[in-house]
C-alpha cells in the first residue's frame, strides 16, 4: 500500500468516527418519545414477562443491541429513499419467517455494511492491482458494494418467496384431495384441516396450521381463511380458499364445493406440466442447435474441405 492510501483510508476512518461521535453526542442526539414519558411513567408497574417478547439470543438480536443507535439512524435513512414498506409486508407474510419490516431493514442495513467492506477491499485490491490510486474509484467501489448489499438483500427475499411459493404450489393438489375426502367422509372444516395438518408438512401444512391456530385462538375459520387467501400470490390457492369462505358462509354443501375445487386443481396441475414440458423442450433445443448441429455440419464439411485444400495445392 502507498502512504497515500494509507492517507485516504485513515482519514476516512477518523471522519466517520468523528461524524459517530457529533451525532451521536447529547447536543445533536435526539431525544426518543420513550425518553420524554419516562418521567412522568416511572412508577408504572411492570408487566409481567408472560406478556412481553421472548429473549432471543441470535446473532441478528446481538448485533442490533450492539449497534442500536447506528442502525436505527441506518434504518431511517434506508427506510427514506428505498420506501416499499407495504411490498416488504406482503412479501415477509407470504414467506411466513415472522420477521418484521424493521429486522428486514437492519438485515438490509448490514448486508450494505458487508456490501461496503467489500467493495472498499476490492477497491484496494484493484489499485494494487494497477498501482495508481484514485479515490473515486475507491469510492464507486465502495457505493457498489454497498449498494449491491442492499439490493441483494431484496431479491433474495423475492427468490425466498417463490421458492417457497412453488413448494406449496407443487404441495397443493395432495392436500386439496385430502381436504375432499375428509369432509366427504363427515368431518366438519376444522376437523378436516386438522386432520390434513397431522397428516401432511411442508410449507402449505405449516399455512393450514397457522390458520388452524387462528381460528382456535378466538378468530372465525371464514376470517382466518381469509387471512390466508390475503397472505398468499397463488392464484390457485386464492380461488380455492375463496371457494371455501363462500360455502360456508352461504350454506353450500361443502363436500361438493371441495370435489369441483379438487378437480380444478387437478387440471391446474396438468396445465402446469404441460407448460413445464413446453419451456424444458424449447430449452432441450438448445444445446442441439448451438452444440450437436454446428459439430455435425463441421464432420460433414471437413473431408471436402481437405480436399479442396489438397487440389488447390
Amino acid at each position: 500500500m502507498t502512504p497515500l492510501l494509507d492517507g485516504v483510508l485513515l482519514g476516512l476512518a477518523a471522519g466517520t468516527g468523528l461524524l459517530l461521535v457529533l451525532r451521536h453526542a447529547p447536543p445533536l442526539r435526539p431525544i426518543r418519545l420513550q425518553d420524554r414519558l419516562a418521567p412522568y411513567v416511572s412508577d408504572a408497574p411492570r408487566a409481567s414477562r408472560l406478556l412481553t417478547d421472548p429473549v432471543s439470543t441470535g446473532s441478528l438480536d446481538l448485533v442490533r443491541v450492539l449497534l442500536r443507535p447506528v442502525l436505527g439512524d441506518a434504518v431511517r435513512i434506508l427506510d427514506r429513499f428505498i420506501g416499499g414498506r407495504t411490498s416488504v409486508r406482503r412479501r415477509l407474510d407470504a414467506l411466513g419467517s415472522g420477521l418484521g419490516v424493521e429486522d428486514f431493514r437492519v438485515e438490509q442495513v448490514i448486508w450494505g455494511a458487508l456490501g461496503l467492506g467489500s467493495g472498499a477491499v476490492l477497491g484496494i485490491l484493484f489499485a494494487g492491482l494497477t498501482a495508481s490510486v484514485s479515490p473515486l474509484s475507491l469510492l464507486l467501489f465502495g457505493v457498489g458494494g454497498l449498494t449491491a448489499g442492499v439490493v441483494g438483500r431484496d431479491w433474495w427475499l423475492t427468490q425466498q418467496v417463490s421458492r417457497r411459493e412453488a413448494t406449496m404450489l407443487a404441495e397443493f393438489p395432495v392436500v386439496a384431495e385430502l381436504l375432499a375426502l375428509a369432509v366427504t367422509a363427515g368431518e366438519g372444516p376444522v376437523g378436516a384441516i386438522d386432520r390434513v395438518c397431522r397428516l401432511t408438512g411442508g410449507e402449505l401444512g405449516r399455512e393450514l396450521s397457522a390458520t388452524l391456530a387462528s381460528a382456535r385462538s378466538g378468530l372465525s375459520l371464514v376470517d382466518a381463511l381469509q387471512a390466508l387467501s390475503d397472505r398468499t400470490s397463488l392464484a390457485v390457492l386464492s380461488r380455492f380458499v375463496d371457494g371455501i369462505v363462500v360455502a360456508t358462509e352461504r350454506g353450500t354443501p361443502l363436500a361438493d364445493v371441495l370435489r369441483a375445487q379438487a378437480a380444478d386443481v387437478r387440471e391446474a396441475g396438468k396445465r402446469r406440466l404441460l407448460e413445464a414440458g413446453g419451456r424444458k423442450e424449447i430449452a432441450m433445443m438448445v444445446p442441439v442447435v448451438f452444440l450437436v448441429l454446428p459439430v455435425t455440419v463441421l464432420f460433414a464439411l471437413y473431408p471436402g474441405l481437405v480436399s479442396i485444400v489438397r487440389l488447390a495445392q
